[in-house]
């Protein structure tokens, strides 16, 4: 049993998600993401993480077998292509930073087998940063977040409180005013360091353990 991506071109018509899912059910597999869109000429595109595939080849048949499949295309899990995510978020200059600290480390790990990817989007403004924040919980893959800032409360703090009930993300912030501190994990001054500690917190390759140094730790 493994896991897979799935690219399914389809003619766009009514129940052919339905019709998709059923088949991917029928053969026990679990469906972990999906993304979908329509095309400028009439067709969809379904790409799908499956998750406990026993036969692929088998439901890959099925797939096609449907008549509003075009195509099926087989990719491996986009976890084996593009690996854990680190979200960078906050003021420009702070994130550039706090990237270049974290494209480094993790240049070193992926070296050696890791596959760490690191996004970022500077933003100004409280409402833009909470919205940001709280859409990592709807994103695939994002192991730990990173708030790179002058100045964070409010909306964003309880954005952050959110996230981190929803999931066991990993949340680095700089040393700011705020009361985002509170729920932070780790609070780093130096915004290159913040990088390099937010890989090395999610990389298997890496002997640093979070989970040791307890709550709000400073540095």
């Amino acid at each position: 049993m493994s896991d897979y991506t799935l690219t399914i071109k389809t003619y766009e018509k009514k129940g052919v998600l339905d019709d998709i899912t059923d088949v991917i059910t029928s053969h026990g597999a679990n469906i972990s993401y999906v993304h979908l869109f329509v095309e400028n000429n009439n067709m969809g595109s379904v790409n799908l993480e499956l998750e406990h595939v026993e036969d692929i080849n088998d439901l890959v048949k099925d797939l096609n077998n449907i008549s509003e499949v075009k195509s099926v295309e087989l990719h491996g899990s986009q976890f084996d292509i593009w690996g854990k995510r680190i979200i960078i978020v906050g003021g420009g200059a702070q994130v550039s930073q706090v990237a270049t600290g974290a494209i480094t480390e993790a240049d070193r790990h992926n070296i050696r087998g890791e596959r760490i990817s690191v996004d970022t989007i500077p933003l100004v403004g409280e409402k833009p940063l909470a919205e940001a924040i709280e859409a990592i919980s709807r994103l695939p893959r994002v192991r730990a977040l990173v708030l790179a800032g002058s100045l964070m409360g409010g909306e964003i703090t309880q954005a952050v409180k959110k996230v981190k009930e929803e999931s066991n993300l990993v949340v680095i912030c700089l040393n700011m005013p705020g009361s985002v501190t509170e729920y932070a994990d780790l609070i780093i001054t130096d915004p290159i360091q913040a990088g390099v500690l937010a890989v090395m917190a999610i990389a298997d390759t890496a002997v640093f353990n979070i989970e040791r140094l307890g709550d709000n730790i400073k540095f």
